[in-house]
């Protein structure tokens, strides 16, 4: 019953995981060069922090099996370990620069490239990895990270020609939209590091940490917020330009780490990487009807690449394992079998 229970979240997750990332990436776009007022991207990522900060309390008391030990754990493991708490304020302040970052490249980006691009933090993750917690990798990895790099270099050279302004929408910089994508994609790849590390490195719950990490990132957020755009936010306020679609967006930005954490609980990185891939073609697909995205060999040739390079560093070799076997005149034979 557990094991039919367990398959059935695992591709509910997938599925999900899936619609997730194909949907963000197209609706951040169309909220970015829609015509009309234009939100804050700041205001964007408060509210996605506080979006996140929120969920984690409600799912704390399931988690811990009721109210008295949600709060408990919160005292215990928050409160009162604040030099603990304290460590989190690191990937709490590179995630709220993140954001920002990765709303800045989807205004400059067409959807399809995008996604392709911020495919880079598979890179940027694993020289993290590498670095600071001292992993090795397969041949076959550093060869898909290779694949990897080839790949997006042709997406956007595929794309170096801009899309042209409208009279509704701003004009557009390729080079600063993959700027910040590729920023993006290196503070990601150490906070993700970071991150791991920490959750490694002691036995507070994920849930906990995902408690400090919102509840750090939203005063870093509002911080943000009003140097950059406080006079803006005096005059029109914190929620101007938003609207239903910008809401989803949020929650879907919000949702996406979470979502993450469950199917890798219940699936596997190689099935995560199925989910990425997937969600690379539907924006693609999407994008050709509702952004007039035009395809070309040299951008299909570069998604190739990106996705098979998603693949590879995802694939895991079977393990051989070695089962003794009984042989004639009383000896002992042993078969390598992979599970």
């Amino acid at each position: 019953m557990a094991q039919t229970k367990d398959s059935s979240m695992k591709y509910i997750s997938l599925v999900t995981l899936t619609v997730q990332n194909a949907l963000l990436g197209l609706c951040t776009r169309y909220v970015r060069t829609r015509p009309g007022d234009m939100f804050l991207s700041t205001s964007a990522v408060l509210m996605g922090e506080l979006v996140k900060l929120v969920t984690c309390l409600a799912i704390l008391p399931t988690s811990e099996g009721s109210l008295s030990r949600a709060w408990l754990a919160i005292k215990t493991q928050i409160l009162d370990q604040k030099l603990d708490t304290l460590k989190v304020g690191v990937p709490s302040l590179i995630y709220t620069v993140q954001n920002n970052l990765l709303y800045v490249a989807a205004s400059n980006l067409d959807a399809a490239t995008y996604q392709v691009t911020y495919q880079l933090k598979i890179l940027t993750t694993a020289v993290f990895s590498v670095t600071i917690l001292r992993r090795s990798l397969r041949p076959l990895q550093w060869c898909a990270l290779l694949v990897l790099l080839v790949g997006v270099a042709l997406v956007q050279l595929a794309q170096a020609e801009p899309a042209r302004p409208t009279a509704d929408a701003p004009a557009q910089s390729q080079l600063l939209g993959f700027s910040c994508a590729l920023a993006a994609c290196v503070l990601s790849g150490f906070a993700g590091i970071y991150f791991e590390k920490i959750l490694k490195g002691s036995d507070v719950s994920v849930w906990i940490r995902n408690v400090q990490l919102s509840a750090l990132s939203l005063p870093l957020a509002l911080a943000t917020g009003l140097l950059s755009d406080g006079g803006r936010i005096a005059d029109n306020g914190l929620l101007f330009g938003f609207d239903w679609v910008v809401w989803c967006v949020i929650f879907q930005n919000a949702m996406g780490g979470l979502l993450v954490a469950v199917v890798v609980k219940y699936a596997d990185n190689i099935l995560k990487g199925f989910a990425t891939s997937l969600a690379i073609i539907i924006s693609c697909i999407v994008s050709i009807y509702l952004f007039d995205f035009q395809l070309s060999v040299m951008f299909v040739a570069g998604t190739a690449m990106v996705l098979s390079a998603v693949f590879m560093y995802s694939y895991q070799p079977p393990v051989v394992a070695a089962i003794p076997l009984k042989a004639d005149g009383g000896g002992s034979a042993v078969r390598k079998v992979a599970p």
